[in-house]
């Protein structure tokens, strides 16, 4: 198509364009170009970069937003920056009648109007005026139910055609979008039928569309969550949406919706989704591939499609499990090998909220013959004595590698755990189990500990010799342990009792640990919750010795761990004894503890006092041993050596 001149410039007026716009078809033209050269100048295209000029830059209300008018010397239309184009206005880059060249675009309608969307842009040049006098290119005829004009360019005529001997390069990733679609620019979602037909990969998703369809499988669903603050309350859970291109992105429900899709949605099954805001995410939270994530609201439909093939039950990036001790601690990593044990499920109270969190441990080996303790939260830690019985091969995927007690791996509200993937890795891995594995000697990455609720196994103990000739608590952060030992000497000669009297409120912010002070009209008053009480609680804090045949060692500690060391009598009790005149029972209960057999959990840490460097002790868990499965894992481990 070759544009008319402009009515406005002389046909003898002559303006100076920078080399780029310089028409592939006349290399050797001076960059002086006459008026009648200008607008077929500005037409020049491949035709996705095409070149334009930026005639009208206008901020949109309150916000940072820009709104952009641009031409090609013939037309002009109205467009939108892209947030992340912004930075281009303010740094003064991006001016009126500069020059750009368009490598990312979209239309969309808007109120019988089509709007270009930037997305990508580069600067060419700036010039002092604008070039010919264009006008609006066109109204898009919704009522009508036409079409939208072709993507690349502005033109009320098709684009150019290809040079002789040439092929047409004319194509745009976004022209197929479902915001092209001839039925207009609403916000509703996309109708329930003839959704195959508008289906886009999830690449191509941004938030300036109006209506798309996506299909994908849900490679991973999060547990349902609440909160409860200033704003409200409600409840959301998330999921993974991979399509068949292998792009994943996230999706979030809340509230209502929530509650709407739970019990609805699977993983591995295959939907196709449609409706709900799209928005940039936020990398720190969300590693999925895709740049966008999705809030799904009332507006979201979503369609079980059968099963496709073409459709990946998800994508790995495995990391054998014996090279996790040279992949830096905060990693997101992929693992995948056989589940060979599964601790009980514990329970850890959180430090921030309160709320009581279940966990428990995998221990995880593959065939680079090395184990990896897993840490499962929530409901997944809850399930997994069923969910992983008999040794099944299990791929983890977004797992957080952690330095604690050598390297072990904990899972993340993102993490997807899939049993028997129908991955080649899954065959390889249980091949390997099944004919050497099963039976040979791995290294064990998660040997020092790594937390007071990790429960150790018996090939990750030390002596308690280890504290000294490995030099533990001397490291930045503290070192863990476990060992077994037997109670020699228990330190119970503090004036008052061996406890201390904290406040009897058991809700926040105390918590039954705060310290209390004896007021002088016999009460009790916590600073903590600012409040007065007729009586406290009464805690245990003591010291103890423990002792096995390579040394002996102090080590402190606290109510729980004296509980079960001294059959569940309470420090109130004891007090009550004391109280009464009753020394023989307060005694005896002491001295039932001592010399009796227990495995020990101990955080181990240097600590200044009085100007001198001390290593201090902390017992976080005791548990007495049981000797029967005491004598199994010995015999295993001698068969070992064997």
């Amino acid at each position: 198509m070759k544009p008319s001149p402009s009515p406005l410039i002389p046909s003898n007026t002559s303006l100076t364009l920078p080399p780029s716009l310089l028409p592939p078809f006349s290399p050797s033209v001076s960059n002086l170009l006459t008026a009648n050269c200008v607008a077929q100048a500005m037409q020049k295209i491949d035709v996705q970069n095409p070149n334009v000029q930026v005639i009208n830059i206008k901020k949109v209300g309150t916000q940072d937003r820009y709104r952009v008018i641009l031409s090609d010397g013939t037309h002009y239309i109205q467009g939108m920056l892209a947030t992340q184009l912004n930075q281009l206005v303010v740094d003064n880059q991006l001016v009126e009648n500069a020059i750009i060249c368009l490598k990312e675009f979209i239309t969309n309608v808007v109120q019988d109007k089509t709007v270009l969307i930037l997305l990508k842009c580069e600067i060419v040049s700036t010039h002092p005026v604008k070039i010919g006098n264009p006008t609006e290119v066109y109204k898009a005829d919704v009522a009508a139910g036409s079409s939208n004009k072709p993507v690349g360019g502005m033109y009320d005529a098709p684009p150019p055609a290809p040079a002789a001997g040439g092929s047409s390069n004319y194509s745009n990733p976004y022209q197929n979008q479902a915001s092209r679609s001839a039925s207009g620019g609403g916000s509703a979602p996309t109708g329930r039928s003839g959704l195959s037909s508008n289906i886009i990969p999830v690449s191509q998703l941004n938030p300036y569309q109006n209506k798309w369809v996506i299909k994908g499988r849900i490679t991973n669903k999060g547990d349902m969550r609440t909160w409860n603050n200033a704003k409200g309350e409600g409840c959301l859970f998330s999921i993974d949406i991979l399509d068949a291109s292998g792009m994943d992105i996230r999706g979030t429900f809340f509230k209502e919706d929530a509650n709407k899709w739970f019990n609805v949605l699977e993983v591995d099954k295959v939907y196709t989704f449609s409706g709900g805001r799209l928005k940039v995410a936020n990398p720190q939270w969300n590693k999925c591939k895709c740049q966008h994530e999705i809030t799904f609201d009332r507006s979201t439909d979503i369609q079980l499609c059968e099963e496709d093939a073409s459709i990946q039950q998800n994508i790995f990036d495995f990391s054998q499990i014996v090279k996790l001790e040279s992949i830096e601690p905060e990693s997101i990593i992929d693992i995948i090998g056989v589940v060979a044990s599964i601790s009980p499920v514990t329970s850890i109270t959180a430090k921030k909220t309160g709320n009581e969190l279940k966990k428990c441990e995998l221990t995880v080996m593959d065939d680079s013959d090395a184990q990896v303790n897993v840490t499962l939260w929530g409901k997944k830690a809850e399930t997994a004595e069923n969910e992983f019985a008999g040794c099944p091969v299990v791929a983890f995927k977004g797992l957080k590698v952690s330095d604690y007690g050598g390297r072990s791996c904990g899972t993340l509200m993102s993490s997807a755990i899939l049993k028997g993937p129908r991955i080649p890795e899954t065959e390889r891995i249980q091949s390997w189990f099944q004919n050497r594995g099963a039976n040979a000697t791995v290294k064990n990455l998660s040997t020092g500990g790594g937390g007071a609720g990790r429960v150790e196994t018996f090939e990750s103990r030390k002596t308690v010799s280890a504290i000294r000739n490995e030099q533990l608590g001397y490291n930045e952060k503290p070192d863990w342990l476990s060992f077994k030992a037997t109670i020699s000497f228990i330190k119970k000669d503090k004036e008052g009792g061996p406890w201390y009297p904290a406040c009897p409120n058991a809700e926040e912010p105390c918590r039954n640990m705060c310290k209390v002070i004896s007021t002088s009209d016999d009460h009790w008053q916590c600073e903590k919750c600012n409040k007065q009480y007729d009586k406290c609680t009464r805690r245990y804090i003591f010291s103890a010795t423990f002792a096995d045949n390579t040394s002996t060692c102090w080590a402190s500690m606290f109510n729980d761990q004296a509980l079960a060391l001294l059959g569940g009598h309470t420090a109130d009790e004891l007090n009550e004894w004391m109280q009464n005149g009753d020394y023989d029972k307060f005694e005896k209960v002491f001295d039932d503890a001592l010399f009796t057999d227990w495995i020990v959990k101990a955080k181990v840490k240097s600590e200044l006092v009085s100007e001198e460097q001390r290593v201090k002790t902390t017992a976080y868990s005791i548990s007495p041993v049981d000797y029967a499965k005491e004598s199994r894992d010995l015999l295993k481990a001698i068969k070992g050596l064997q």
